[in-house]
Parts: structure tokens; C-alpha cells; sequence
């Protein structure tokens, strides 16, 4: 089995170290599994778990004061599920999953989310407030109330601009650029599996839903290959960043030249920043990305191992 995960495109960590452990021990427990669905759901549960991605616990918190979970997973035969804005649901990959095995559909949202994750075994109704993210909400020095259209005039007039703002989505808080990423292929079976999760953008409007649980844009996988992106989440899906990486697979690109292609479209049609980690059907890892910073890990394990 082969991984590669990503720990978010964005300014450069406080404390890389330690991130960079969390992520070494996603990847090898990924890489231990025998599917790639389970490769990429474990590797991505370790990273939700962790305070120091935006995904899971310590995920960012919206406008209205509540912590929302989004994820998609997808294997290269094209199945696929997706979440989007559960309400106390730290591994929101285990949901996509749900959706994915359990259900006729592909993406299913809020609080009916919630209910068919707890039905199948997942953990809801979790903590998912970190030390730092209860710290910064609470040195805010004023929150938002009332509808929709005051929520986004108090955005605009505290950051200038709109949740969708795309200068403020790079250059904000570091929680927008922390989404959690995984990709796995079996050179024994030739299967691929990509997956993406997270807390969603610092204060964006409350229900705001980006890039991850939309197939395409925050994951995709193909007989090709398979590939996860973070970054900018509205651009993204406009983009469709990581369609465009699998495209480049299918084109006879490699994985790394497939990403470098990718960002730097994305890059010109947009202005943003981004990254994407890929795989392809040789079991070569690439990532790319045009912000300051994005730590990956990438591990491999033998069947006989």
C-alpha cells in the first residue's frame, strides 16, 4: 500500500514538528491497511483527531459560533460519499464513508448527516473545540446576531471583505488553509482511494460549505489515479483542482507532473493558492502547491510486510 497525505496549503507552521509527526504516523497507518478505503479513512481519522489540522477537533469555527465538518471519499472505480456541515462530528471521513457504502447518493448534509452517521456507528454529538479555537473566539471583540445579511455585514466590516473574499482567504486565519487529505493505491489490486476533510474557513458565513465534500474539486480518484487538494475552498471548486490533476493521469502525465500542472492552472486562472497531492499507477507520489507552506508524508508498506 502506498499513501500520501497532506496537512493543509497555507502560511508556514508555528510548529512544523510536531504536525509533521502527526502526519508521518497518518501516512504509516494508512499505508498498514489492506483497502485503500481503509488506507485513506484511517490515515485521515488520525489527522482529525489532531488540534493542529482544521479538520475534526479544533476545526474552524463559523460566523454563528459553531464548528462545522465536511468530507468526501471516492475510490477510482468512480464510488464515492460525501458530508457537509455536521454539527459535532469529529471523523467526518468514517460519514463520507457511510454515505458511500450505505446510501444510493453521494453527498448528504447537516443534521440529516449527522443522524445517518450515528445510525451506522460513527461518533456524534463530540467536543470538537480546541484549546486555541475556544481562545480566539473568545478574544473577539464582538460576535455576530441576528440574520444572514448582518452576519455578512460584520464580517465585511471587521475583515473587509466577504467570506468568499479571496485575498482574505489567503492571507487569514491559519484554520482556513489546515484541511486534512489522504491518497492510497494498491499496486496489488491497481485500486486507488482519495479522501478530504475539514473544519471549513475561519468565520465564514454560518452553513458555508467550500471545496472538500464536492467530487472533483477537494478530492477525486479515477482508474488513472487519485488526488486531494486545500487551499483557496471557493476557488477550488470553481477550478475543479483535483479533476484536473487526475486529468493529467489520464493524459500519461506522472503524479508529480500532474500536480505541478494543476496548481499552476489553477493558479492562472484564479490567483489563489492551493495544493494537491496525487498518485498514480506506477505508485509514484506528487505534490505541488504555490502558498508558503504545505506538509505532506508519504509511506509505503508491502502486502508480505
Amino acid at each position: 500500500m502506498r499513501v500520501i497525505v497532506h496537512g493543509g496549503a497555507g502560511s508556514a507552521p508555528d510548529e512544523p514538528d510536531p504536525r509533521q509527526a502527526v502526519l508521518d504516523e497518518a501516512a504509516e497507518t494508512g499505508a498498514a491497511e489492506s483497502s485503500v478505503v481503509d488506507a485513506v479513512e484511517e490515515a485521515t481519522r488520525i489527522l482529525e483527531s489532531s488540534p493542529r489540522f482544521n479538520a475534526g477537533v479544533g476545526g474552524a469555527v463559523q460566523s454563528d459560533g459553531a464548528i462545522r465538518t465536511d468530507a468526501g471519499l471516492m475510490t477510482g472505480d468512480r464510488e464515492a460519499g460525501a458530508v457537509c456541515s455536521m454539527p459535532g462530528v469529529e471523523h467526518a471521513v468514517s460519514a463520507a464513508r457511510v454515505v458511500m457504502d450505505e446510501t444510493p447518493h453521494v453527498l448528504v448534509s447537516g443534521d440529516h448527516a449527522v443522524e445517518l452517521a450515528a445510525d451506522f456507528g460513527v461518533e456524534t454529538d463530540v467536543d470538537l473545540w480546541s484549546e486555541e479555537t475556544r481562545e480566539e473566539w473568545a478574544d473577539l471583540d464582538s460576535t455576530p446576531e441576528g440574520t444572514p445579511s448582518e452576519h455578512l455585514d460584520w464580517l465585511a466590516e471587521k475583515f473587509g471583505g466577504s467570506p468568499d473574499d479571496t485575498d482574505q482567504s489567503q492571507d487569514g486565519n491559519p484554520k482556513d488553509h489546515d484541511t486534512v487529505g489522504a491518497v492510497a493505491y494498491d499496486p496489488e489490486t491497481d485500486e486507488f482511494a482519495a479522501a478530504t476533510s475539514t473544519g471549513g474557513r475561519w468565520l465564514a458565513l454560518a452553513g458555508r460549505v467550500g471545496d472538500v465534500p464536492q467530487i472533483g474539486s477537494g478530492f477525486f480518484a479515477a482508474p488513472a489515479g487519485a488526488a486531494s487538494a486545500t487551499g483557496a475552498g471557493e476557488d477550488i471548486a470553481k477550478a475543479t483542482l483535483t479533476r484536473r490533476a487526475v486529468r493529467h493521469l489520464e493524459s500519461g502525465d506522472d503524479a508529480q507532473t500532474a500536480a505541478d500542472r494543476a496548481v499552476a492552472e489553477f493558479a492562472e486562472l484564479t490567483g489563489s493558492s492551493a495544493g494537491v497531492i496525487v498518485l498514480d499507477g506506477d505508485g509514484n507520489a506528487g505534490s505541488a502547491f504555490n502558498s508558503e507552506a504545505m506538509q505532506t508524508a508519504v509511506s509505503s508498506r508491502s502486502a508480505t510486510e
